[in-house]
């Protein structure tokens, strides 16, 4: 069975990801599409992948918008700018170079949802296959969308002179439209491993801090007043401030989230997210709403009205008034934006940190431990999520149990205002996974 997830499909190439396997996607797509945008980040593999998924949309009688190389948010904008029935991106977006994946996005910017992903599941499953007569087969034609994609983040963000000095660390991805972007705001712009390739030889392609210490030693020891993370496929974006502090993915969305919403409006973001973020918007009325863990999930939420934002804080951030495609580039504009206005180093200072515990238990059955978690702790606690895994507010803390995705691992998070209470709460959450256990 062909596992559809909700980043598509994704995994080692050669074995997860292989050109039978594009291809079979490319034909399950073309079942009831006309016409489909394809891209791929820098990965070698990418090129005979996108080529697999092409023929198997062109022999169904799709005609297709190849837009070569290009960052994934730029395919997921292109979608309607084409106006295509669909989008693919050819990428294992932070995921190590042996990688590569299949994700879908709607005209909207919105990937695959979990209605039109299991329809794409069922088809792959069945080697459905509806081809084209031999004289009515799809069309291609190639077309550069990355220009689009920066005239219309400068659009979005205005007419500015920011006069910024910017370092970009794009990873060796598909980010350039970053640098573009930003220069055409203004800004004095300076890259870090921006030659794209799929080796990623630079630094490993998820941007986070141990794998960003170049850039924030760069920022720290020159007159840069910021720096920008992308990953492979310039989805995902972290922040750097003038002192070269690597932001830490909660306090980012918490100031992207107080800029982005008024009193009154929700702000979507996964069942992991620190009770800072909740605390940071709570004076200015504007409320949470949690989702699953998952960009897919929080682009949902954001579809919602009343919801003026949503955010991961692995780096994943959507406007859902822009598109509803985590968009990278989109939010390093933004974030240079506001740094500009106000440096981020200020306005992360005013964002509160709190002690967070982290651990796991290793189980086999983890299916079956989380069942029995469920049962036990919607009997003992009355403020339980069940979205993904179990979480229990408990006012000032609270904590979360949830199965590891790839691991054997159910892990533990627990999270509070005071030191002692973190530490109250995470054993109280380790007994009742203990408990489980047994």
């Amino acid at each position: 069975m062909t596992q559809f997830g909700t980043s598509g499909i994704r995994g080692p190439v050669g074995e997860t990801v292989t050109a039978e396997v594009a291809l079979s996607v490319g034909r399950a797509l073309g079942i009831d599409c006309e016409r489909v945008v394809v891209g791929r980040d820098p990965r070698a593999s990418g090129e005979y992948l996108q080529a697999a998924l092409v023929a198997g949309l062109r022999e169904s009688g799709v005609d297709v918008v190849d837009l070569g190389g290009a960052a994934t948010p730029t395919i997921g904008r292109a979608v309607a700018w084409q106006d295509a029935d669909a989008g693919v991106a050819v990428t294992a977006s932070h995921n190590p170079p042996q990688d590569n994946g299949i994700k879908l996005w709607q005209p909207s910017g919105q990937a695959f949802d979990a209605d039109l992903r299991e329809t794409i599941e069922q088809r792959l499953d069945e080697d459905a296959f509806q081809p084209a007569a031999w004289d009515e087969s799809g069309d291609i034609e190639s077309r550069d969308a990355s220009q689009r994609h920066v005239e219309a983040l400068v659009a979005e963000i205005g007419e500015l002179d920011l006069d910024s000095h910017v370092v970009v660390d794009l990873g060796n991805g598909a980010g350039r439209v970053s640098v573009d972007a930003l220069s055409a705001l203004g800004c004095s712009v300076e890259t870090l491993n921006g030659q794209p390739d799929g080796a990623f030889p630079g630094r490993p392609s998820e941007p986070k801090a141990e794998n960003c210490e170049s850039l924030a030693t760069l920022v720290a020891e020159s007159d840069a007043d910021l720096g920008i993370a992308h990953d492979g496929d310039a989805d995902r974006m972290r922040a750097v401030s003038a002192d070269g502090t690597f932001l830490s993915g909660d306090v980012l969305l918490a100031v992207f989230a107080r800029t982005a919403a008024s009193p009154g409006e929700r702000v979507a973001v996964p069942v992991d997210t620190s009770l800072a973020v909740e605390d940071h918007l709570s004076d200015i009325d504007v409320a949470v709403e949690y989702t699953p863990v998952g960009d897919v999930y929080v682009a949902e939420a954001a579809s919602e009205d009343g919801v003026a934002f949503g955010g991961e804080p692995s780096g994943a951030w959507i406007w859902p008034e822009r598109t509803l495609c985590p968009d990278g580039p989109l939010a390093a504009c933004t974030a240079a934006t506001l740094d500009s206005e106000r440096p981020l180093g200020d306005r992360a200072a005013d964002v509160p940190e709190y002690p967070i515990r982290r651990d796991s238990v290793e189980t086999d059955q983890k299916e079956t431990v989380m069942d029995r978690v469920r049962e036990t702790v919607t009997d003992a606690y009355d403020d339980v999520t069940t979205l993904d895994g179990v979480r229990v507010d408990l006012g000032d803390a609270w904590f979360l149990l949830r199965a590891s995705g790839t691991q054997p691992l159910v892990r533990i998070t627990a999270e509070a205002r005071d030191p002692d209470r973190a530490d109250a709460v995470f054993e109280e959450a380790r007994a009742r996974l203990t408990d489980a256990v047994v």
